[in-house]
């Protein structure tokens, strides 16, 4: 695979910071440095770790930076319910988000054990 855009791991990544991105646009002023920058940071993270691990020489690098962005998938997940918490998203917005959460770890659990295999046939 030549670049990280073609991962489809990436690319729902990248479908999460976009939703994180144009959500956060309608948070209350107050919650401009707290919530609104935690969730922006934590969602671009995602991506840029997946791209980040991708660019690495060796599988285990690789792998490294896709538990790390797997970390921050999480991180996006806890700000999301302390935005549903204190009533800044709904309930609704909140599980359309929760469906591309779980997409999302699942794909990076699958690219994950996808580097993990490959890594051990060329040892093997």
């Amino acid at each position: 695979m030549a670049s990280f855009t073609e991962l489809e791991t990436w690319k729902q990544a990248r479908k999460i910071r976009v939703f994180i991105s144009e959500l956060t646009k309608t948070f209350p002023a107050i919650e401009k440095f707290r919530l609104t920058d935690q969730l922006i940071r934590c969602s671009r993270s995602i991506d840029n770790n997946i791209a980040e691990g991708h660019g690495r020489f060796h599988y285990q690098d690789n792998v490294r930076f896709c538990i790390m962005a797997r970390g921050s998938l999480s991180e996006t997940l806890d700000q999301m319910i302390i935005a549903l918490d204190e009533q800044i998203i709904t309930n609704e917005t909140f599980k359309a988000f929760e469906v591309e959460y779980d997409y999302c770890l699942r794909l990076l659990n699958g690219y994950i054990m996808h580097i993990k295999k490959k890594k051990n046939d060329e040892i093997g």
